[in-house]
């Protein structure tokens, strides 16, 4: 194997955009998947009819979104990152797809992480009169912030893995390149630095979130 003849600042370039992919579907993944986490956990605890079949209609389409197939999911947006964005191929048409495939995912993280928070926390807020935004945001989100932190750190990795996918429908960054390169041009050099970049990305991301949820976890 022959290294020095790599063509280095494209792997550069391909770095970045898988960066730039992370960073942008991860923090519209957050925006989107906290709020849902949430109804979910407070419509699956409801009493009321109604809610309760809005949270089985709800609770239904976050289970489809999760268990199709991301590269399924991606050719199937196709249409609706060309309508978003105006394209499909490249950073900006990948993150329509990303967004959708991993928001219902840390949607499902929330609600485990709120379910986990002690109930005799909530009732004492309860009994004080505290509101259910003030139960949300005083209560829940503080006692549950260690296992949000382990949900994003989940949702971060499972991110990575997206990407790498997407490169077989064109979606750029270093997914892209190992197919391109490592599987159609025999090139292994290419995928060996590609996967061994990604996985440095992914051990960075679980060690910055481990690190995270011990600071917050209660002794």
């Amino acid at each position: 194997m022959n290294f020095a003849d790599l063509n280095w600042q494209e792997m550069m370039d391909a770095t970045v955009a898988t960066l730039q992919m992370l960073i942008f579907s991860g923090m519209f993944t957050i925006i989107l998947g906290l709020p849902l986490g949430i109804l979910l956990y407070l419509w699956g605890r409801s009493n009321s009819i109604v809610i309760r079949v809005i949270y089985s209609v709800l609770s239904f389409v976050v289970n489809i979104l999760r268990s199709v197939p991301f590269i399924i999911l991606m050719v199937a947006l196709i249409p609706f990152s060309k309508a978003v964005v105006g394209t499909s191929i490249g950073v900006l048409g990948t993150i329509p797809p990303l967004v959708i495939g991993a928001a219902p995912f840390f949607a499902r993280l929330v609600e485990t992480a709120l379910r986990e928070v002690d109930r005799g926390v909530i009732e004492a807020a309860q009994g004080m009169g505290a509101s259910t935004n003030q139960i949300v945001s005083r209560v829940l989100l503080p006692e549950a912030r260690p296992g949000l932190l382990a949900g994003v750190t989940i949702t971060l990795v499972t991110l990575v893995s997206y990407t790498a996918m997407s490169g077989m429908v064109g979606g750029g960054g270093l997914g892209d390149l190992a197919i391109r390169y490592g599987y159609y041009r025999y090139e292994k050099e290419v995928m060996i630095i590609s996967v061994v970049l990604m996985v440095i990305l992914v051990q960075l991301l679980q060690m910055a979130g481990d690190r995270l949820v011990r600071h917050f976890t209660r002794k």
